[in-house]
């Protein structure tokens, strides 16, 4: 039911297709869904198993994404109501809504917390994409003009947030204190330079001639081989990390799931890294925001004529 309804979300995710706001988060909503539906993904809920999580499976995501579903709308609105404001005021207008929509999350997951990054980044994006629409209309939703205005809403994240604090009270404060390691701070204030450099090019690639599943597992595996993911640092430190990102190059080099086994040598990755109980949820979140750029950029209706 849930593949049906991705071969059209300007119909299915949105109340007003004709309505930019709710078309682009439609296509945020979309983007989700793949994400967790992508299979089978190294350590991560897919429809083949949980990956590393015991709380949490394909259902509870798809429950997740239900409850942040009506709130994409709000931030793409927001990013167009504040067009015309300097950049750097936007994310502390967002924020609230940001953190109610948490609040929905975890209310429909019991508490568990499967899209907390991916709120962050995607909340920012959209209200990016709410700007760059309202000023330069679709052109100016291309990946490097929307990555821009990303990385001008978020300037100075890393020192306000992450540098200035002296006692850290999060995962993300102590991992940068102890490996330096800015997360998804790091990657929206770069203007999420992971994704427009190793991510973007092979997934807009992979989907001229290839399968959506395949070409997405090709992205993640890029992903993963470059993207210091805090989320396996905080589960297995440093070496874990190094694991990852090894193990996946060395698929990479040998085509990665191109290859004529690369499938089987996927699951053999995903039980390996169920095993060291090791997720790259940063990745995946990355992932989804990577699908999200691309429909950006190749869709047309009903932003061509905004």
């Amino acid at each position: 039911m849930i593949e049906s309804l991705l071969e059209k979300p300007s119909e299915n995710f949105c109340s007003d297709p004709s309505d930019p706001a709710h078309f682009i988060a439609g296509l945020a909503y979309e983007a989700m869904l793949l994400e967790v539906l992508t299979t089978p993904k190294p350590g991560l809920v897919d429809q083949a198993n949980s990956g590393s999580h015991k709380d949490m499976n394909l259902s509870t995501f798809i429950d997740s994404a239900g409850a942040i579903q009506p709130w994409l709308n709000h931030f793409v609105s927001a990013g167009m109501k504040t067009a015309h404001a300097p950049a750097e005021t936007v994310l502390a207008s967002i924020r609230p809504q940001g953190i109610a929509c948490e609040q929905a999350m975890f209310s429909a997951t019991n508490g568990v917390n499967t899209h907390k990054g991916m709120i962050f980044s995607m909340a920012i994006v959209l209200a990016a994409a709410g700007r760059q629409l309202t000023l330069e209309g679709k052109e100016g939703l291309n990946s490097e003009k929307l990555c821009d205005q990303v990385a001008a809403m978020t300037a100075g994240l890393i020192e306000r947030e992450l540098s200035s604090v002296l006692k850290p009270r999060t995962a993300g404060e102590r991992l940068f204190q102890q490996f330096g390691l800015t997360g998804i701070r790091g990657e929206v204030e770069s203007g999420f330079a992971t994704v427009r450099q190793h991510a973007l090019p092979v997934l807009t690639s992979l989907l001229k001639h290839g399968p959506r599943n395949i070409a997405l597992l090709q992205t993640l595996l890029h992903l993963m081989a470059h993207n210091n993911d805090t989320n396996i640092v905080s589960r297995g430190g440093m070496l874990a990390l190094k694991y990852t990102q090894k193990r996946a190059r060395s698929l990479l080099k040998e085509g990665g799931v191109l290859a004529d086994n690369g499938l089987a040598s996927l699951h053999a990755f995903d039980r390996d890294m169920i095993a060291r109980n090791l997720s790259p949820g940063g990745s995946a979140d990355l992932l989804a925001l990577t699908w999200l750029m691309h429909r950006l950029e190749t869709i047309s209706s009903p932003l061509s004529n905004y």
